[in-house]
């Protein structure tokens, strides 16, 4: 499990490593049952607070990513990835509709607006 801080991000530690998880069992990087890395083993790795880790693994549990077994560690739950799926297509939705109603008060048409897209979505990888 690769887990990248960046000391720049204006995101907390905590959501920069839950959201890194989310992400990796989501693209099925993180399969069902497998063991995840101890609190104080990924804090001494990230050389980071063994309390930050501890949130970070408190929300994945909350969320339903992840659970523990006392004496044993943490693991990936099993998830149901297209009701996942589904509930990030209706976020994404909901933000492109705001994004269209931005670009129509300014003017953007929607081949520029396309081409916005475009370059921010291919320099995210």
């Amino acid at each position: 499990m690769k887990i990248i801080i960046s000391n720049s991000s204006k995101e907390p530690i905590y959501e920069q490593i839950t959201s890194q998880i989310k992400s990796a069992i989501l693209a099925g990087e993180l399969q069902e049952g497998t063991a995840i890395p101890s609190m104080r083993k990924l804090a001494k790795d990230l050389k980071i607070s063994v309390i930050t880790t501890k949130r970070a693994y408190e929300e994945l549990e909350k969320a339903g990513f992840i659970y523990s077994i006392v004496g044993k560690g943490s693991f990936i739950a099993e998830q149901n990835l297209e009701v996942i799926k589904e509930k990030k297509l209706k976020v994404i939705e909901e933000q492109l509709g705001a994004v269209v109603t931005n670009s129509r008060e300014i003017g953007l048409s929607l081949n520029e607006l396309q081409q916005l897209l475009k370059i921010i979505y291919e320099g995210e990888g």
